[in-house]
C-alpha cells in the first residue's frame, strides 16, 4: 500500500490521479490533497476519500473548507507554506506534483529533501530550476518519475536500455488548434479558440501553452534534465493524431516509441505503480481503427515560443526561469483578453532581453529572477 499526496487535486491531472487511486484501493491510499481556489471540488474530494490532510492554497477560503469538513476527522490547513510542510510527512510515499506553474517549485523541493518519490506533472519545476532539482534529487535519493505523456513515453522506452547510447529523443506534439492556420489567422486568434484543443482535455493555462507551442518548449527543457541529454539532441515532431506519445532513437538507428490513446490515466498510473504495470480500465488503442499516422517538423516562424525555449535552455543559468515567468504573465493576459495571441511571444522575448541574467543561480536567484521577469512582462501589458 502506497500512501499518496496529490498537490493540485482539483486540476485535470489531480482528478485523474484520484480516479486511479479509487480504482486501486488495495494499492494506493490518498493521504493528502491540496487545491488552489476550487474549494467546492476540494470539499467533495475530501468527503469521498477521507484523507488525513486537506489544504487550500488561497487562505481566504480556509473558513469555508474548515466548516464544510468540521464533522470529519481531517486536518484542514491553508496557505502555500502548509503545502510545503505536509509533503514532508513520514507517512507519505509518493507526492504527485500537479500544481500549475511556478507555485509547484517550493513544495517539490521540500518533498525531494524529504526523500519522497515524486510523480512529476508540474513541468515548470524542471524548467525553472532543473539544475537545482536534479542535484537535490541525487543528494536526497529521491526518485523523479515523469507524468507528462511525452516524458512517460520516453521513460517507458528506456526500460531495458540502460547500457545503450541514445542518439536523440523525439518529442511529439499535436500541433494544437492552430496547426493549419496562417500567421494572419493566428494573429487574430481568441482565447476561446485557443482553448479548443483537438485531442487533449487539460487545464486552461496548459491548453494555451499547447496552442502557442510553449508547452512543447517546456517539455524539451524538462526532457534535458530528466534524461540528462543536451537539447540539441531533442527533436520535436508534429503528430496530429497524438498516438505516438514520444520516442527514442538509439545509436544503431533503432527507434523505440510508446503508443496509446490520448489519455493521461496511463502515464499517471505508470508513475504511481512503477516498476510494475497494473490493470487499467481505460479504453485500448486499436491500431486497425487509427489508419494513417502523420509526422512533420514544427513551424518555428509561426510558433516562435518553441524556438525561444530552445534558446533559453542553450543559454542556461536563470534564463529558463525568466522564460517561464514571462510566459505565465503573458498566458494569463491572453486568457483575460489583455493581449493578443502573438503578443505573448513578443512579451516573452522582450522580457528575456531585459531581465538580469545569472549564469550559476542558487534558489534565491530563481526567486528573484521570477519576480523581476514578472514585473517586466507585466509592464508591457495594457
Amino acid at each position: 500500500m502506497k500512501k499518496v499526496a496529490v498537490l493540485g487535486s482539483t486540476g485535470s491531472i489531480g482528478t485523474q490521479t484520484l480516479d486511479i487511486i479509487q480504482s486501486n484501493p488495495e494499492r494506493f491510499e490518498l493521504y493528502a490533497i491540496t487545491g488552489y481556489r476550487n474549494v467546492s471540488l476540494l470539499i467533495s474530494q475530501a468527503r469521498q476519500f477521507h484523507p488525513e490532510v486537506v489544504c487550500i492554497a488561497d487562505e481566504s477560503l480556509y473558513d469555508t473548507l474548515r466548516e464544510a469538513l468540521a464533522d470529519l476527522d481531517i486536518k484542514v490547513w491553508c496557505g502555500a507554506e502548509s503545502i510545503v510542510d505536509l509533503v514532508t510527512f513520514d507517512s507519505i510515499d509518493i507526492v504527485v506534483a500537479a500544481m500549475v506553474g511556478y507555485a509547484g517549485l517550493k513544495p517539490t523541493i521540500a518533498a525531494i529533501k524529504a526523500g519522497k518519490t515524486i510523480a512529476l506533472a508540474n513541468k515548470e519545476t524542471l524548467v525553472v530550476a532543473g539544475d537545482l532539482i536534479v542535484s537535490l534529487a541525487a543528494k536526497h535519493h529521491a526518485a523523479i518519475l515523469p507524468v507528462d505523456s511525452e516524458h512517460s513515453a520516453i521513460f517507458q522506452s528506456l526500460v531495458g536500455e540502460s547500457s545503450n547510447s541514445i542518439e536523440k529523443l523525439i518529442l511529439t506534439a499535436s500541433g494544437g488548434p492552430f496547426l493549419r492556420c496562417s500567421k494572419e489567422e493566428i494573429l487574430h486568434a481568441t482565447a476561446a479558440q485557443a482553448l479548443r484543443h483537438p485531442n487533449w482535455e487539460m487545464g486552461a493555462k496548459i491548453t494555451i501553452d499547447s496552442a502557442s507551442m510553449m508547452n512543447k518548449g517546456f517539455e524539451v527543457i524538462e526532457a534535458k534534465w530528466l534524461f540528462d541529454i543536451d537539447v540539441d539532441h531533442i527533436d520535436v515532431l508534429i503528430h496530429p493524431e497524438s498516438i505516438v506519445h514520444s520516442a527514442i532513437q538509439y545509436i544503431d538507428g533503432s527507434v523505440k516509441a510508446q503508443l496509446g490513446i490520448p489519455d493521461m490515466h496511463l502515464p499517471i498510473q505508470y508513475a504511481l505503480s512503477f516498476p510494475e504495470r497494473i490493470y487499467s480500465k481505460q479504453p485500448r488503442l486499436d491500431l486497425s481503427q487509427v489508419g494513417m499516422l502523420h509526422f512533420e517538423k514544427p513551424d518555428m516562424e509561426r510558433f516562435p515560443n518553441l524556438l525561444m525555449a530552445y534558446q533559453a535552455s542553450r543559454r542556461g543559468g536563470n534564463m529558463p526561469c525568466i522564460l517561464n515567468a514571462a510566459n505565465e504573465v503573458a498566458n494569463l493576459a491572453f486568457r483575460e483578453n489583455k493581449c493578443g495571441f502573438l503578443e505573448m511571444s513578443h512579451i516573452i522575448s522582450k522580457t528575456m532581453d531585459c531581465a538580469t541574467f545569472v549564469e550559476h543561480p542558487q534558489y534565491e536567484d530563481y526567486v528573484q529572477s521570477d519576480l523581476e521577469a514578472r514585473r517586466i512582462a507585466q509592464s508591457m501589458i495594457k
